[in-house]
């Protein structure tokens, strides 16, 4: 299991994936962005996962570069991740939106490329997109981001290359079990966004009990849930102090009863939109 910040998921087709990453999402342009992607890299992590939408791709091709410099490491030592945007959707132009933020990154391949929304009678052609990009390496992984079940199932059925991720909203308040589920009987790697519930769930009594029996903070406890659901993870933050608290989940274990008391805190509330009802 995930013993130390660069350990990595093996993805349906070999790829290796970190178990942890740092998100950027509403993470302006600017110096506090490019900082945050240089602190990550220098304290351990391997992973960064921005997307066309946030604007913010330059600023973390910038943080990239500061950051292998100043950590020596390559650019193969880091798993790189963006999104193609709904108004992107379709195989010309979801190969030009590829272009486009490749461009902005400064990168000469990606590690994942997914598709953002499942927005109907688009998202099958933005898939052919990816598999060709696949095909001429020019990413190491494709996968989809909110996908429901009955999106997953319709996108394979036009698939040639199975989804290897499928990033969504998880967190104790939405555990998305049937998701889960199938996604592990499919070979497909659950990815979590807003893993803390953008920091409603860090006040939350149950959580905050069992944080106190570890000696650990709430966010902790959530991130290190979500490791031992085999869920991919990726914080957001930009205050140094965070991105390596966030990230020193490494060294305990949530016993069953305790993983059992936060699957329970499951409501299905999501704080982002359905993906089957949202008009973007």
């Amino acid at each position: 299991m995930t013993t130390h910040l660069q350990a990595a998921a093996t993805l349906h087709n070999g790829t290796k994936m970190p178990w942890f990453g740092l998100g950027v999402f509403q993470v302006e342009e600017g110096a506090e962005l490019v900082n945050a992607v240089k602190t990550a890299l220098v304290h351990g992590y391997r992973s960064v996962d921005t997307a066309a939408i946030y604007g913010n791709e330059e600023g973390v091709g910038e943080g990239l570069r500061q950051g292998l410099k100043e950590a020596g490491l390559k650019r193969e030592d880091v798993f790189v991740t963006s999104k193609v945007w709904n108004a992107d959707l379709g195989y010309e132009e979801t190969l030009k939106a590829f272009d486009t933020s490749l461009e902005k990154l400064g990168l000469d391949y990606l590690d994942l490329y997914l598709i953002h929304w499942p927005v109907e009678g688009k998202y099958i052609d933005a898939w052919r997109a990816l598999e060709t990009l696949y095909q001429e390496g020019r990413v190491k992984a494709i996968g989809v981001s909110n996908f429901h079940i009955h999106h997953l199932e319709e996108l394979m059925k036009h698939a040639e290359i199975k989804p290897m991720v499928n990033q969504v909203e998880f967190h104790p308040r939405l555990t998305q079990k049937d998701l889960h589920a199938f996604c592990s009987e499919q070979g497909i790697q659950l990815e979590a966004w807003s893993p803390l519930m953008q920091g409603r769930l860090l006040e939350d009594p149950v959580l905050q009990d069992i944080s106190q029996s570890y000696g650990k903070s709430t966010a902790q406890i959530i991130l290190r849930w979500d490791l031992q659901n085999s869920v991919i993870t990726i914080p957001k933050s930009t205050k140094k102090h965070r991105i390596q608290e966030n990230a020193d989940i490494f060294d305990f274990e949530l016993s069953v009863e305790d993983m059992k008391r936060i699957n329970e805190l499951n409501e299905n509330m999501r704080v982002g939109p359905d993906p089957d009802n949202f008009d973007f």
